[in-house]
């Protein structure tokens, strides 16, 4: 072994802020979710909305990447894309993802399974026109995730739409949109010392109701 792959195989950290225990957690994981996203939120955490996505392509051959939570209801969890980015085509043929959010400041993760589904298009018309203009021109200008020869044609497709929409109100692309994530699987965990993790699993049943479990670090 090279020294440093010695050096990497040395890092290590012991977890000792807190514990998890199961009348802390409760019975609606939805609801747990939002008190430990209120906690990262007062504990100043930057980005404590992104969240790894993985999704498989049509091959089974998996594929991950950071996108940012949007919305949070009784269904799932909301994100915005483009439809014809690779993640887009993904999901078109498997709809089965996982979600994974990663606090080190509190150590904590939640990991989510579930299902995909595009939102009403009158929600992801409301999330477009909230954002900043760059963004909106940004999602007309990008084709998400296709080879392009040089990145002045970011730029040339910037300056072309920039133009186009001077005048008017920049419309949702029709390629552009809102996904939600319905979960069926969500667990919860906190770091502990020596690696005896907490971990608390929500699984949902045939019924629609949520049963939790503990499981083994």
């Amino acid at each position: 072994m090279s020294q440093h792959a010695k050096h990497i195989a040395d890092i290590r950290q012991d977890y000792l802020l807190a514990a998890l225990d199961d009348e802390t957690v409760g019975d609606d994981p939805l609801l747990f979710f939002r008190n430990w996203f209120a906690e990262a939120e007062a504990a100043e955490i930057t980005e404590i909305n992104a969240m790894t996505l993985a999704t498989a392509d049509g091959q089974g051959r998996p594929h991950a990447r950071i996108v940012l939570l949007k919305g949070l209801d009784d269904l799932g969890f909301v994100f915005f894309t483009n439809y014809d980015s690779a993640k887009g085509q993904d999901v078109a043929v498997n709809p089965q993802v996982a979600l994974l959010f990663f606090w080190k400041e509190l150590e904590r993760q939640v990991r989510i399974e579930g299902v995909i589904e595009k939102i009403d298009p009158a929600e992801s018309d409301a999330y477009f026109h909230s954002r900043p203009v760059g963004s909106r021109i940004g999602a007309w200008s990008s084709p998400q995730s296709q080879p392009i020869a040089h990145r002045n044609v970011l730029d040339v497709n910037f300056e072309r739409y920039q133009k186009e929409f001077s005048d008017i109100e920049i419309p949702r692309p029709p390629h552009w949109g809102g996904y939600r994530v319905v979960a069926s699987r969500i667990e919860f965990w906190q770091g502990r010392s020596s690696r005896m993790h907490d971990r608390l699993m929500f699984e949902k049943n045939a019924a629609g109701s949520w049963q939790r479990s503990r499981l083994a670090p």
